[in-house]
């Protein structure tokens, strides 16, 4: 087993990995850019190191700074989390020819599942059912329009490379495409550096459900159950839960089995994630595979009882999986969501700022995956992801339930948050009622005056939120934490004579060291 790990990530998931090492007595050392020096993962870990400016492409995207730290610190391995440079063919290259274990899959696997067009080739010769459409990029207009005609109105465009909703454009008719190619096109050079696009049928109101799977170097490949991720904004996971309202054992055990031949037509190992669209009548097809641990890992975790991270980290280091398939059952029900510094009043435009007042949810049944604290600086130079708010229960009905609770306990102050759009949500009828599809959440917000609160009258949540900073005052036990400059740290990255920072940290939960 690894002695040493070094996380090239920040926010919720870094600390997410920093508690999985420390369970397993493993060492830990994170990374971080100018803006994030008291960040919470940086507080976490046993050492960390500056990389560089605030610019994800001068700090966190270097693989260069990153595979330094590693050497300096003696780090075995290097955990990338979720975006950044997890899903980098390159960067994990790099680690094998830095003799540096990358948690994850191998650079060939990456390479042939990283592009969708090459995955969809992979997936036709294994026979694996995909959407209609091309497998290769468009050589031309006249080829899309063919195409189109062939698999029928509406399409959709999508870049090779892309992902996030980037490069991506539905088309109804035959006169929209034209347009609809070079602004897609440019927008996936733009955004990916490869204009490479294909095309395929756009299902009507499908449904996004994804299959989690773990493959050992042994040979052993196994699927944990579905989540259910179709409530998007702009292409968006917004909520997701485990498992799928529509998703019965028979489907179950089918989407499974498909996702293992995807996974080892891939030659995949370690934690990766196969999506399908499931159309009116329950057909699956094929639309991707994450080369990573995704953000909604936690409710395959609480409707599995397995340690997605943990296992990570073993197979990475040789061990085969501890269990068979029909060791896997799932119990229970699960509902993640994104809490996000955005404003709901302005489009949900990222709301940067210090965080002033912090209150958490916690009782039966619920999980925070959390990467701030009360005081700190919420930039705006990345992804504005503030925590993961879970819920877990013996059904369906009684998780909506004690989520709804528990979102309505969850105070943030000093930046606006999407909170109130989880809570309404979860008050309407179709989302309990399980009746989801992608277009659902547009159709949501799309309805006029929504009320606000079924629980809370609106005119009454400004004056709890006055009495809930009040008491946080009231009851406040640390002081705002004060980190000295770099040039005040000793050469063994201690902090200055006072010591005010590793006494703070240890109040945190541990002293760390600054590098």
């Amino acid at each position: 087993m690894f002695k040493k790990i070094l996380i090239a990530n920040r926010g919720e998931i870094a600390v997410r990995i920093l508690r999985a090492c420390r369970e397993m007595g493993i060492a830990t050392v994170a990374v971080y850019s100018d803006v994030d020096r008291a960040a919470l993962h940086v507080r976490k870990s046993d050492e960390a190191y500056p990389i560089g400016p605030a610019p994800a492409s001068e700090s966190y995207l270097r693989m260069d700074k990153i595979l330094d730290v590693a050497k300096r610190s003696g780090a075995e391995a290097i955990h990338p989390g979720y975006g950044f440079l997890s899903e980098n063919a390159k960067f994990a290259q790099a680690c094998v020819d830095a003799g540096v274990k990358f948690i994850g899959p191998t650079p060939h696997s990456m390479n042939l599942m990283g592009s969708k067009t090459s995955a969809r080739q992979q997936m036709e010769k294994a026979g694996i059912p995909f959407v209609p459409g091309t497998s290769r990029g468009l050589a031309s207009f006249e080829e899309g329009e063919q195409v189109a005609e062939r698999v029928g109105y509406p399409v959709m465009l999508k870049a090779a490379a892309g992902g996030g909703g980037k490069g991506m454009r539905l088309v109804r008719t035959r006169q929209e495409l034209r347009s609809a190619l070079e602004s897609a096109q440019s927008e996936a050079q733009r955004s990916f550096g490869d204009s490479e696009v294909y095309i395929e049928k756009a299902i009507v109101n499908p449904r996004h459900i994804e299959m989690q799977v773990l493959a050992d170097e042994h040979g052993h490949t196994v699927w944990l159950g579905e989540r259910e991720c179709s409530i998007q904004r702009r292409h968006q996971k917004v909520l997701e839960e485990a498992p799928s309202p529509i998703v019965d054992s028979d489907m179950r055990r089918r989407m499974g089995e498909v996702a293992v031949k995807v996974a080892q037509a891939a030659d995949y190992t370690n934690a990766g994630t196969v999506e399908f669209l499931v159309d009116q009548s329950k057909n699956f097809y094929f639309l991707e595979m994450n080369t990573r641990l995704q953000v909604e890992h936690p409710v395959t975790e609480l409707t599995t009882g397995l340690d997605l991270v943990h296992l990570q980290i073993r197979i990475a280091a040789g061990e085969k999986l501890p269990f068979a398939q029909s060791d896997v059952a799932i119990r229970g029900h699960a509902i993640e969501c994104r809490v996000y510094a955005e404003d709901p009043d302005n489009n949900y435009f990222p709301s940067p700022g210090k965080i002033t007042v912090l209150l958490q949810p916690s009782g039966p049944g619920i999980r925070r995956d959390s990467g701030v604290y009360e005081g700190w600086n919420v930039p705006m130079d990345y992804d504005p992801l503030l925590a993961k708010l879970i819920g877990y229960a013996t059904n369906r009905k009684q998780a909506v339930m004690r989520l709804e609770r528990a979102l309505y306990e969850y105070f943030v102050a000093g930046i606006k948050t999407n909170i109130s759009l989880f809570q309404r949500i979860l008050g309407d009828a179709d989302f309990q009622a399980g009746k989801l599809d992608t277009g659902y959440l547009d159709r949501l917000l799309a309805k006029a005056n929504p009320a606000v609160s079924v629980l809370v009258p609106k005119s009454e949540i400004a004056g709890l939120e006055k009495i809930a900073a009040i008491a946080a005052g009231m009851f406040a036990v640390l002081e705002p934490v004060s980190l000295e400059s770099d040039s005040t740290a000793n050469k063994n990255g201690s902090a200055g004579a006072n010591g005010s920072v590793s006494s703070r940290w240890k109040q945190m939960g541990r002293s760390e060291t600054l590098r």
